[in-house]
């Protein structure tokens, strides 16, 4: 294939796969945003399918084991069975697990470490050089996380850069939701607060 059916077949599949994604996402609301905080890394990292947790419970190898966090966000240990785990800090997690195997000990000690994080991950889609699934290790802006998808592509709007994000309501019902991302006034040193901190399932959208 000559490089320029490569790149011809390179924008159908992309615009083909972005076209489909956005049919899927065609119900979201466009979010009238207040990005004050939102540029902010959280205080602590929050548990997720996939991650490697240790859970040590102290002076009881036998009880002490690493888990896999399941892909309902649940963990199984000895005693205690199933324990949700995801969306929980590793030190809320370790008093839940005290608390459950208070029931068959005297003040049982428990630490819980991530060993692994796996579950802190984006997306990326559309007019950028690595579309995809991105597994991160750290806390990521935007900006940042458009960088690690490959930058634009040369056809790229950059003035419609947008994510799109799952979020609860105050009834605890789950909607997707449009976050616009003004980039060229970031890169410019304006609304750096809308330089905000990516979540775990975030999808990075470039038109």
């Amino acid at each position: 294939m000559t490089g320029q059916a490569w790149e011809l077949a390179r924008n159908f599949v992309t615009a083909a796969v972005l076209i489909a994604f956005l049919s899927g996402v065609g119900g979201c609301s466009q979010q009238n945003v207040q990005y004050q905080g939102m540029s902010v890394p959280p205080a602590e990292f929050l548990i997720g399918p996939e991650d490697v947790l240790v859970v040590t419970v102290w002076r009881n190898q036998e009880l002490s084991k690493e888990v896999i966090v399941r892909p309902d966000g649940k963990i199984s240990l000895p005693l205690i069975g199933d324990i949700m785990a995801a969306g929980l800090s590793a030190q809320v997690l370790s008093k839940h697990v005290a608390d459950a195997l208070a029931e068959f000990m005297s003040t049982p000690t428990v630490s819980v470490q991530v060993k692994e994080i796996n579950s802190y991950h984006i997306f990326a889609v559309g007019e950028v050089g690595k579309p995809g699934k991105i597994p991160l290790k750290s806390f990521t802006s935007v900006v940042q996380g458009i960088s690690y998808a490959g930058g634009f592509t040369t056809f790229a709007s950059r003035n419609n850069v947008h994510v799109l994000r799952m979020v609860k309501n105050s009834q605890g019902e789950t909607k997707q939701v449009m976050i616009p991302v003004p980039y060229l006034d970031i890169i410019q040193g304006k609304n750096l607060e809308a330089n905000f901190i990516l979540k775990a399932g975030d999808v990075i959208v470039v038109p």
